[in-house]
């Protein structure tokens, strides 16, 4: 069921609705497109990302706001790059998911 072109598009619609310099998490993505269960396939989705200049990818991180070790953005260091350059902030290793985390409808993240 989440392995389909028509679910991959509702899923790259919620991504390019994320604000510059904000985030979501893969099981967020997957929530606003109506996909509750198919947080991973948000990231089969992303990896095959058709069109990088208007669906910003690296903008999807975990949960605990680690980043994605995949090869999609060139690896970890760019996505970070990436989100440091729209003024994401970091603690450590990980996005601050309480500063810089899209709030869902209702409040659930």
């Amino acid at each position: 069921m989440c392995y389909n072109l028509g679910v991959f598009k509702n899923f790259y619609e919620v991504v390019r609705g994320i604000p510059r310099g904000r985030v979501m998490s893969y099981g967020q993505v997957a929530r606003l497109a109506g996909f509750a269960r198919c947080a991973r396939q948000v990231g089969y989705a992303l990896h095959g990302n058709p069109d990088s200049s208007t669906i910003p990818c690296h903008r999807v991180v975990f949960k605990d706001g680690r980043l994605s070790p995949a090869f999609a953005f060139g690896g970890e260091n760019r996505q970070r790059e990436l989100l440091e350059d729209e003024g994401v902030t970091f603690i450590n290793s990980k996005v601050d998911m309480a500063e810089c985390q899209v709030q869902d409808i209702g409040g659930v993240t």
